[in-house]
């Protein structure tokens, strides 16, 4: 025999015995409790809850009161020209190489040129009606006294040079005439003229008879 000691078989060699009745079950190791204090979390300050942004909401419009229109300002006539001395609207006509001027004053229908009736200075009907007619356009007939000087070219142009003149005299009197004045072409000026004679011709257009032989 040998003087070797022999070492205790260790509790996993030691195979259990049968002995028909199960091994104790052994306790499930619990972990023994932590003494180590958890440091807290650090505290989040708290933030105030942010609000959405209200949608932008466009201004309410007034209601807009529609203010009364203001009456129109009535158109006031235009103010009469100051008469110059004696009373009298003056107008200066021209018609071809005649000149006439032309004084007016309210009255009762006296027509006067140099001096005289119409019918002593005019032996036309036709001039009678034509010196007259801005008188009845605006029915101002007889209502003024008329007083004319005219001097230069004969009686047609000498009685399209009155009706320019008591038509503007009538304008200057009572600026509302000019309106119907203007319609009736009695405050255009005539610029109508005779011609020039051309040299080496019998008159403005008229040629000497031509010889061939």
């Amino acid at each position: 025999m040998s003087d070797q000691p022999t070492t205790p078989a260790s509790p996993e060699d030691q195979t259990p015995q049968n002995t028909g009745t199960p091994p104790p079950e052994t306790p499930a190791r619990v972990p023994p409790p932590t003494t180590e204090a958890t440091a807290p979390a650090p505290e989040v300050p708290a933030q105030a809850p942010t609000e959405a942004p209200a949608p932008a909401v466009a201004p309410a419009l007034e209601p807009v009161t529609m203010a009364a229109e203001a009456p129109a300002a009535e158109t006031e006539p235009k103010a009469k020209p100051a008469a110059l001395s004696g009373g009298y609207y003056w107008g200066t006509g021209r018609r071809k190489s005649a000149v006439a001027r032309v004084r007016i004053k309210p009255g009762s229908g006296k027509f006067l040129i140099q001096k005289r009736e119409v019918e002593a200075y005019f032996f036309s009907i036709r001039h009678h009606i034509d010196i007259v007619a801005p008188l009845k356009a605006t029915q101002t007939l007889g209502k003024y006294d008329i007083f004319v000087n005219v001097g230069g070219g004969g009686q047609t142009g000498q009685a399209g040079a009155i009706v320019l003149g008591v038509a503007r005299a009538l304008m200057k009197a009572d600026p509302a005439l000019e309106g119907t004045l203007r319609d009736g072409n009695y405050l255009t000026r005539d610029a109508r003229k005779v011609e020039r004679k051309k040299y080496g011709q019998r008159g403005a257009r008229r040629r000497f008879q031509f010889s061939k032989r």
